[in-house]
């Protein structure tokens, strides 16, 4: 009997010390939680220049914390009882890591969102371990000083939990109030959601989440829900909107079909002799914000600009996806995006043609040149599959010329410069072929690290002055952004150097090049949700005989076909009769029309966007595209209903390829 009342004098300091180790550190938790988003909202005012105030964004956002600081601490609880029924010690320890953790990671997270005013969701887990890792390094984030940081960080927060445990002691009342409260608001909160009635501002959106909340959810959509798919792709018919008419012919292959497509470049062009050079221009982070005629924020590519005047210019263009490794599968073949880009199916491509390896069997030969590594993305499997007969990388280069600079001692590799400069020396070559010439640049990109520093800050501010003719109240926006824009800058200034040099050589007069960008950069707040996929697009030859401006929508997914159509009526090239790409051809209106449908991917896990003609589909909100590609929401749930069924349509689809690989019959 002794015993029993021992066992039952213990329990309930038990009990006590497990509720006041837990509520004193959740308390302390919640307090630096709510503490970070402040700091975090005090950094994105400063660094950033966006459209919403502080006040507008600061009760959401804390409350947004507070709903996830309940979520996290209400499983947490859950995980804390448990243990201390092993040991109290023992669980209190386990937990102070937990909280520790979950700081760290907010942490880390608030400075990713502040980098790119993007929350990290699903694409973590869409690239490997080492790409994470050059990335954060080329970023200069992962150095002796951060990791110093964070374990003095990881030190300090041990000690103030362990303060806590020790002088912030509660009553077994208390705790239990703390606890009966903590579910009775998880409990409110699950069956009345509160959300913020203005969806409408991306940027106001992405800001008030609690970026560990986003993660966490994203994470086990991802986990739980990414193998599921249907198979009623074959109930419905698409293009009812569109003017090249494309008969599917194979449920078992749902992407392939025959179609003739018009020939809509040859207006705007001399009569082709002998069949011409084409040289592609990728230039990175390449959006029309900043770039070109009407660019609403100013153009900062003047040698693009004034090459425009000789150009075939759409104004109204669009990428596939609203990162780099959409380009190539979108611009050359138009492909489907598997699960996380069709360039992660390179362990087992679904057979496919591009623009490559049609003109492959035409006669051509074709290049490929880089300053980093073509491994990152698996472009190199791409190319190689199209049948490009030479790719030049990072590990390739003359010894003469020297990368670009680092702030981490980790560089992507060559400027854009070196890489025009070194792939002019093997590029075109004189042996009688007609030849492709792809050209990717990577300086303006994260971490924004421009050669000769001094000339391009000069620049960036006499750019300012004569070229925006921008009033001092006005220069401040752009100062915030200065390294960035110096990148643009320089790009362009790379590709007047390449046109100038390449106009010297003979081929120069029956080449014609293609000018793009693969996304538009994220750093800069963008004006709305296709913002991120609205780049320039310009066809530049000696042989147009009228330069035109265009209005008519078009994406990356045109050019291919439209450059073979151009290519078969001029020269008699052959084209498959049966066809896998998702484009149509390039629209040569002067007014704004749209006559495309499609699917577009923001990164490597979400699929999120769709549009038609000239509506648009973005987290199931309804927008009306006009001119400029700026859209307005519109409530039509018939149209909503329409456009949902063929994106899930598409989706469907695209999950089929993924699991069967039937995307074009092998012969």
């Amino acid at each position: 009997m002794a015993q029993k009342a021992e066992i039952r004098s213990n329990l309930p300091a038990k009990i006590q010390a497990t509720l006041t180790n837990f509520w004193s550190m959740s308390l302390i938790f919640s307090v630096l939680m709510l503490l970070l988003r402040v700091i975090e909202l005090v950094l994105i005012f400063n660094t950033h220049t966006i459209r919403v105030t502080f006040q507008e964004v600061i009760g959401f956002s804390l409350f947004d914390d507070f709903n996830w600081i309940l979520y996290f601490l209400g499983l947490l609880f859950i995980l804390h009882v448990i243990t201390s029924l092993v040991s109290v010690r023992f669980a209190k320890r386990f937990t102070q890591i937990w909280l520790v953790i979950a700081l760290l990671a907010q942490t880390a997270l608030i400075f990713y969102f502040l980098k790119t005013l993007q929350p990290l969701g699903k694409d973590l887990f869409a690239y490997s371990i080492v790409d994470i890792i050059l990335t954060v390094r080329s970023s200069g984030q992962l150095n002796a000083t951060t990791i110093v940081g964070g374990l003095l960080v990881c030190t300090a927060l041990f000690l103030i939990f362990n303060f806590a445990n020790k002088y912030l002691v509660f009553n077994t009342k208390p705790a239990l109030v703390f606890t009966i409260t903590m579910y009775w608001f998880l409990i409110f909160f699950y069956f009345i959601p509160v959300t913020d009635s203005d969806k409408l501002d991306e940027i106001k959106t992405n800001i008030q989440l609690n970026k560990s909340r986003y993660l966490s959810e994203q994470a086990f959509d991802y986990l739980v829900y990414k193998d599921e798919y249907y198979f009623d792709f074959y109930l419905r018919e698409l293009n009812d909107s569109l003017y090249v008419k494309k008969e599917y012919i194979d449920p078992d292959y749902p992407f392939l079909y025959t179609a003739d497509y018009p020939d809509v470049l040859s207006p705007y062009f001399d009569s082709l002799s002998t069949s011409p050079d084409i040289v592609f221009v990728l230039i990175e982070s390449l959006g029309k914000a900043y770039s070109g005629k009407d660019a609403y924020l100013g153009s900062f590519t003047p040698f693009l600009d004034s090459l425009e005047k000789h150009s075939l210019v759409w104004t109204n263009a669009i990428s596939s996806t609203g990162r780099t490794f959409g380009i190539l599968p979108g611009l050359f073949a138009g492909l489907p995006y598997g699960e996380r880009g069709f360039l992660e199916l390179y362990e087992d491509f679904p057979p496919h043609q591009s623009l490559l390896s049609v003109l492959h069997n035409n006669g051509y030969s074709s290049s490929f040149f880089i300053g980093t590594d073509i491994s990152f993305d698996h472009e190199k499997e791409f190319l190689e599959y199209a049948g490009v007969s030479e790719i030049v990388d990072i590990k390739s280069f003359d010894p003469k010329y020297k990368k670009m600079p680092s702030n981490s001692g980790f560089s992507w590799g060559y400027g854009d410069k070196e890489t025009f400069s070194n792939g002019l020396s093997l590029f075109p070559k004189n042996d009688g072929m007609p030849h492709v010439g792809i050209f990717q640049t990577i300086t303006s990109h994260d971490p924004y690290l421009v050669p000769e520093p001094e000339f391009y800050s000069k620049k960036f501010e006499d750019h300012l002055v004569n070229y925006l003719n921008l009033p001092d109240g006005k220069k401040m926006e752009y100062r915030d952004y200065k390294n960035i824009y110096m990148t643009i800058l320089y790009a362009d200034d790379a590709v007047k150097d390449f046109i100038t040099a390449y106009s010297k050589k003979p081929e120069f007069a029956n080449t014609i090049f293609v000018f793009t960008g693969d996304h538009r950069l994220p750093e800069i707040p963008m004006a709305s949700r296709i913002d991120r996929f609205h780049v320039p697009l310009i066809i530049y030859s000696p042989l147009i005989k009228r330069p035109s401006y265009f209005k008519g929508m078009v994406s990356h997914f045109e050019v291919t076909p439209s450059l073979l159509a151009f290519l078969k009526a001029q020269l008699g090239i052959q084209i498959p009769e049966q066809k896998t790409w998702m484009g149509q051809v390039m629209d040569t209106s002067r007014v704004f029309q749209s006559k495309i449908a499609m699917p577009l991917m923001r990164n490597k896990s979400q699929l999120m966007e769709y549009l038609n003609g000239e509506y648009f589909l973005s987290d199931d909100q309804l927008f009306v595209i006009t001119d400029g590609l700026n859209i307005d929401p519109i409530e039509d749930q018939s149209l909503r209903n329409k456009l949902t069924g063929e994106f899930e349509d598409f989706k469907n689809k695209n999950n089929y390829i993924i699991q069967t690989r039937k995307l074009l019959p092998v012969e």
